[in-house]
């Protein structure tokens, strides 16, 4: 996974991202989601353009439930941003890059 593409758990997501001074970006995915995968390099190119700009985020549904449950994840892949620790935009399904850094600047 590319270096500047943050795993979040339940763990470091305080501190990763409600805490966070930049907006963040969360991928809610898993492994066996084909969308997902078609997803992923989108996301991994976002992170390496907003290396100092935004955190990108990835959530695998699979091994962090608790955190999918939290914001409601029904289906994925389902982007979220959240700035001061607000959600200020969601999408679900496969988007374009556009559409991501769309969100980002919201």
């Amino acid at each position: 996974m590319n270096k500047n593409v943050l795993e979040l758990t339940s763990g470091n997501f305080d501190q990763e991202v409600l805490q966070s001074d930049k907006p963040v970006l969360i991928d809610f995915w898993a492994s066996w989601c084909m969308p997902c995968r078609m997803v992923a390099p989108t996301i991994e190119s976002l992170a390496d353009e907003y290396v100092d700009k935004a955190k990108i985020c990835k959530v695998n549904v699979d091994d962090q439930p608790d955190l999918a449950g939290k914001f409601g994840i029904m289906s994925i892949p389902t982007v979220v941003v959240i700035k001061d620790g607000k959600v200020t935009a969601k999408s679900v399904g496969a988007q374009s890059k556009q559409a991501y850094s769309d969100m980002l600047a919201r």
